[in-house]
């Protein structure tokens, strides 16, 4: 699942894990933490499979010697992950979902797209439609399923969202080219002078032929 839309920008997204060990004055942790060492699995395979080409640093840390820094960001029960200094997860084993949406959300704060990019999922015709303009208007983009790879899924919601706002719905397909976001298929019509089919789906405004004739009967 290496999606490679864009370069590396500044400081790598910092995972920070504490786990059950460690001493404090008199205290130390001599039981080992099973759930810490699946997270640290969990962390590994994730940052070689879902996560791979994303800039990321991976610090573990034991618990009881620093218990006071996670605990100023609310996390009190390890195994702690922090992304980008936010906990993630606490008192259980990671969930790799969350981790992949955390760090692409932070990864995605922290560079821009580059190059042509389509994000849908199978059996969606405006899809099909966006993909088919963009054959015929000699464009190569890159395709992403967002319903089987998780990754595109998260990456497109952390990208479109600052864009459209947090309580539009978003939907598929969502463009970019030459970096700069273009918006459904609809709109890459419109950007490449042609027509746009009608869509039933997005409702009649006051200004539809049929509502007209309706006020004017």
């Amino acid at each position: 699942m290496n999606m490679p839309r864009h370069e590396t920008e500044g400081s790598p997204v910092r995972i920070v894990v504490y786990r059950w060990a460690g001493a404090w004055g008199p205290f130390r942790v001599n039981i080992p933490c099973g759930e810490c060492a699946l997270t640290r699995d969990v962390i590994i395979d994730t940052l070689a499979h879902e996560l791979d080409g994303v800039a990321v640093e991976l610090d573990v840390r034991d618990w009881l010697s620093e218990w006071w820094r996670p605990l100023m960001r609310g996390g009190w029960h390890a195994p702690i992950v922090m992304v980008a200094g936010k906990v993630v997860s606490q008192g259980q084993a990671l969930n790799r979902g969350l981790l992949t949406q955390a760090v692409i959300d932070a990864a995605a704060a922290k560079t821009s797209v580059t190059g042509n990019h389509l994000f849908g999922k199978a059996g969606c015709p405006h899809c099909e439609r966006a993909k088919r303009d963009l054959a015929e208007a000699g464009i190569d983009a890159t395709y992403h399923d967002v319903v089987r790879d998780p990754r595109a899924l998260y990456e497109m919601l952390a990208r479109v969202k600052p864009i459209i706002g947090p309580k539009t719905p978003v939907t598929v397909p969502q463009i970019w080219l030459d970096g700069a976001y273009v918006g459904g298929a609809d709109q890459l019509s419109q950007l490449l002078h042609w027509s746009v089919e009608p869509n039933p789906e997005r409702g009649r405004n006051s200004l539809s032929p049929a509502r007209v004739a309706t006020s004017a009967g």
